[in-house]
């Protein structure tokens, strides 16, 4: 989802799978990625080749919009100063498909989608003016990968992981004269390397680390007073390590994300400094195994760090299912 807002107006709402907030003013250019929604044994699928669908519910909260060295952003109100509120929910459905068959260098084909659909809400007596489009579908996302079989050792697996070429097509709801959109109206492209890595059977680590290439959005907001608009690139990685308290039942551990923007943001061709994003969230998280073929996943983050974002809180649910 993507918002814009006209000079010298500022609110925002930013979700992982997720919500953009674009303010030609300050900064939120970047489209939605992958902030937490996947965490623990990240490196394969759970249960192995086949058919599997994963629906993910996240509620996104967020007290305080950040400005480009951290700070909170007020607004006026009849009352006085007041930090801006905003919340969203979003809900992402995924269908994937492990193969059986090696493809390229052992590892083996697999193909993801991933559809989300965002209702974005602002507390009521904002003093901005903000023309919101529906609730609707977002961007689709497209991603061909190759997953490697995990590296054996005595007691079990030691090492497994993936690469993914992943895309996201321009295809949610967009209006350019409203400011908030459920889609980004440009494609981007977001590859990655995921891995988990077993200190021991019951001890792991996993990560999903991304790039993100942005093209041009030829449709911006009027308020940009351009003809097209190009978010800078940026790396975010997704980070978790989890302890296994019942056998093949449950696991307990710790969760998080990092998303810094590298290159800056270019307007009509041109680029424009002070508009790189960066945020930082940590939380506690679960895994629950219901069966050998489908998993619940839980995760809270408590962001901070926030520059030129909103900076909330992330409550993510995810299940797993497999054919």
């Amino acid at each position: 989802m993507t918002i814009s807002l006209s000079p010298g107006k500022t609110l925002g709402i930013a979700l992982s799978a997720q919500m953009l907030v674009s303010v030609p003013a300050l900064a939120y250019d970047l489209p939605p990625v992958n902030l937490g929604f996947t965490s623990f044994l990240d490196g394969a699928p759970p249960s192995g080749p086949g058919w599997y669908v994963q629906e993910y519910l996240q509620y996104y909260d967020s007290g305080t919009l950040k400005d480009g060295h951290g700070n909170s952003i007020y607004a006026p109100t009849p009352s006085g100063l007041k930090k801006h509120e905003a919340s969203a929910f979003i809900s992402l459905t995924q269908l994937i498909y492990q193969s059986n068959t090696p493809l390229l260098a052992g590892g083996k084909w697999g193909m993801n989608l991933m559809l989300p659909f965002v209702d974005p809400k602002v507390s009521p007596g904002n003093s901005l003016a903000i023309e919101a489009n529906s609730s609707g579908f977002g961007d689709l996302l497209v991603g061909p990968y190759l997953q490697w079989d995990p590296i054996m050792g005595a007691n079990g697996p030691i090492f497994m992981h993936r690469i993914e070429a992943q895309m996201i097509f321009p295809t949610g709801k967009y209006d350019a004269d409203r400011e908030l959109n459920p889609g980004s109206n440009f494609f981007s492209f977001n590859p990655y390397w995921s891995g988990t890595l077993f200190f021991t059977p019951q001890w792991t680590a996993s990560w999903r680390l991304h790039w993100l290439w942005n093209d041009k959005n030829e449709e911006p907001n009027p308020a940009f007073g351009a003809d097209d608009m190009q978010a800078g690139q940026a790396v975010h990685i997704n980070f978790a390590s989890e302890y296994e308290l019942l056998p093949k039942q449950f696991r307990l551990g710790i969760n998080g994300y990092y998303l810094k923007q590298t290159t800056d943001t270019e307007v009509d061709g041109r680029s424009v400094s002070g508009r790189k994003e960066q945020v930082l969230g940590l939380g506690p998280g679960m895994v629950w195994h219901l069966s050998p073929d489908t998993h619940i996943f839980a995760n809270l983050y408590f962001e901070s760090e926030a520059e030129n974002r909103p900076e909330g809180t992330r409550m993510n649910l995810r299940l797993v299912h497999h054919f």
